[in-house]
């Protein structure tokens, strides 16, 4: 599993959300949600930003290049 698989469904649940609130609170789709998080795709770049934007982290943590 990718460091940002796992990062996304690690900042999703201790928010306590499930995959269509996440959805709803994003725009992005809780089918592309549930493949990144299942590592069975890769994120485009504006994804990815706002993702980071939304759990206020920076790229490189959900990129798993920082700690």
């Amino acid at each position: 599993m990718s460091k940002f698989s796992e990062r996304l469904k690690e900042l999703r649940e201790e928010k306590g959300l499930t995959q269509t609130q996440l959805e709803q609170e994003t725009g992005l789709t809780r089918s592309a949600i549930g493949l990144w998080e299942l590592d069975k795709r890769e994120p485009k770049l504006g994804a990815v930003i706002t993702l980071a934007k939304y759990f206020k982290v920076s790229l490189g943590y959900m990129a798993g290049l920082e700690d």
